[in-house]
C-alpha cells in the first residue's frame, strides 16, 4: 500500500505533468489578491500610455497562456476587460503589420523592429524620458541628447 507522501508525490508530478499544478498556484494568487485588494481606495486614473502598456503586455501573457497573471495585471492596473481592437493599437503606436506579425503580439514585432535595427547612433537608440500622460508636462524641458 501507499504511503501518504508517495501518493503527494504522485499527484504533484501528475498535475504537473499536465500543466495543472502551475494554473492551480496562479489562480490562487489572484484569488488571494482579490480577496486582499483594497477596493474602498481609489486608483489613480489610467493614463493613456499606461493603458497602451498595459495592453500590449496583456496581450504577450495571453498569447503565452498566463492567463490568470493577465487578470490580475486587469484587476490591478484598472484596465478594461475588454481588450481594446489591435488595429487600434497598431495606429496608436504608429505600426504597419504585414500578416505574418498579426498571429503573434505586438511587443514581438516591436522587440524584433529594435534588435535588428541598427539604428543612427551606433546601434543605441535614445530614449527622452517621458511622465505619465496624467501629470502636466512641458514637451520643451523633456531631457534632450545635450542634457
Amino acid at each position: 500500500m501507499a504511503t501518504i507522501t508517495e501518493l503527494k508525490c504522485a499527484l504533484r508530478e501528475s498535475l504537473e505533468s499536465r500543466g495543472v499544478l502551475g494554473q492551480l498556484k496562479a489562480r490562487i494568487r489572484a484569488e488571494v489578491f482579490n480577496a486582499l485588494d483594497d477596493q474602498s481606495e481609489p486608483r489613480p486614473t489610467l493614463s493613456h500610455d499606461n493603458l497602451l502598456i498595459n495592453e500590449l503586455i496583456r496581450e504577450y501573457l495571453e498569447f503565452n497562456k498566463y492567463r490568470y497573471t493577465a487578470s490580475v495585471l486587469t484587476a490591478e492596473s484598472g484596465q478594461p476587460e475588454v481588450p481594446l481592437d489591435r488595429q487600434f493599437m497598431a495606429n496608436e503606436l504608429k505600426v504597419v503589420e504585414d500578416p505574418s506579425s498579426r498571429s503573434v503580439p505586438l511587443l514581438y514585432g516591436l522587440l524584433s523592429h529594435f534588435l535588428s535595427s541598427s539604428g543612427d547612433s551606433g546601434g543605441k537608440l535614445f530614449l527622452r524620458g517621458s511622465a505619465p500622460a496624467t501629470l502636466t508636462r512641458d514637451p520643451n524641458t523633456l531631457p534632450g541628447p545635450e542634457s
